[in-house]
């Protein structure tokens, strides 16, 4: 499902050493999201420097240089676009009058195409359905809460994307997909990623765990910046909707449009992306698995064929004895 991660020293104390191992720690903690490719980006005498490969996090050694503020980092699990190609990869590259900013996004969108011929968008080699994002903000000549909600109204799937731009600002826009943001108050510190146990693992390995924090609250429809002084301001977009089909069901649910939730229904729009049968991801739900027990399947095709077969076989064993062991 691919995740972000990154962090903000927005009082410049943290020694380089330690900046350096946070974002190591981050990023391999990160691969549980994803190993198909990584990537960081982070500013360097006021201009945007991204360094990514086809590659497992643990392979590479992300070292930004001394005096660095902000990374927005990225771990890649590929859906659309070859990994192969390090264009694909994220974070992308955007610039906006007066500003350049990287971006990088956790999730899948499934109306990129259909954007790029309404909006007139230039074609472009990027493959990714990622880079979509990019070409919106790009489209609105600016780079701010407005191009932010435009971009984020647009699109459809799942996501959450995180910006730097070259003042060290980071930006977060929050859609359906996970994320974890802390405030360390103490030593001016910003931490994120995409999920908590990426976050746990990561602050164990350079010892923040033990320092007290604050957990910054990010829900659907929120986007947020943080300066590169620590401010945080807010502001909001109207996610798309999601719909179903229950139509085979309405005799009993009746007009329950919320039988699944957004995450659920996130899974299901998304399962194109992996190759999958949106009916089985829905067979599954049906017979409890537990969305990060799907997510999980939907990373490994073998495993989740195999959890898909059991239960049709189980389910055609039970109607056998039903219907001739006198049940009904």
């Amino acid at each position: 499902m691919c995740s972000l991660f990154g962090y903000l020293d927005y009082q410049g104390i943290m020694p380089h050493r330690l900046a350096r191992k946070l974002c190591q720690s981050l990023a391999n903690s990160a691969e549980e999201r994803g190993t198909d490719a990584s990537g960081i980006s982070y500013v360097k005498d006021g201009e945007i420097v991204i360094y990514k490969r086809p590659k497992a996090a643990h392979k590479l050694r992300f070292n930004p240089p001394e005096g660095t503020r902000a990374v927005m980092g990225h771990t890649r699990l590929a859906t659309k676009g070859n990994e192969k190609f390090n264009f694909n990869n994220h974070p992308f590259y955007g610039k906006n009058p007066g500003i350049s900013w990287s971006l990088a996004h956790n999730g899948c969108l499934y109306n990129d195409s259909a954007l790029r011929k309404e909006k007139k968008l230039p074609d472009t080699n990027i493959e990714t359905d990622s880079y979509i994002a990019v070409q919106l903000i790009e489209s609105q000549q600016k780079l701010n809460f407005d191009s932010l909600r435009y971009m984020a109204e647009a699109v459809h799937g799942s996501f959450t994307f995180s910006l730097l731009d070259e003042n060290n600002s980071l930006y977060f826009v929050k859609g359906s997909n996970p994320l974890c943001l802390l405030h360390f108050a103490d030593i001016g510190l910003y931490v994120y990623a995409s999920t908590e146990s990426i976050m746990k693992n990561a602050l164990k390995r350079v010892g923040l765990h033990k320092f007290a924090f604050e957990r910054i609250e990010a829900d659907e429809g929120d986007i947020i910046k943080i300066d590169r002084n620590g401010n945080i301001t807010r502001s909001q977009f109207q996610p798309a909707p999601n719909y179903t089909n229950f139509s085979k069901f309405k005799w009993w649910y009746g007009d329950y449009d919320d039988y699944y939730s957004a995450y659920e229904q996130t899974l299901i729009d998304m399962a194109h992306c992996f190759g999958i049968d949106e009916n089985d991801v829905i067979l599954l739900m049906d017979y409890g698995y537990t969305i990060d027990e799907i997510e999980e399947l939907m990373m490994d095709s073998d495993a989740l064929k195999q959890a898909v077969s059991e239960i049709k076989f189980t389910d055609g064993e039970y109607l056998y004895e039903s219907c001739c062991g006198g049940i009904w």
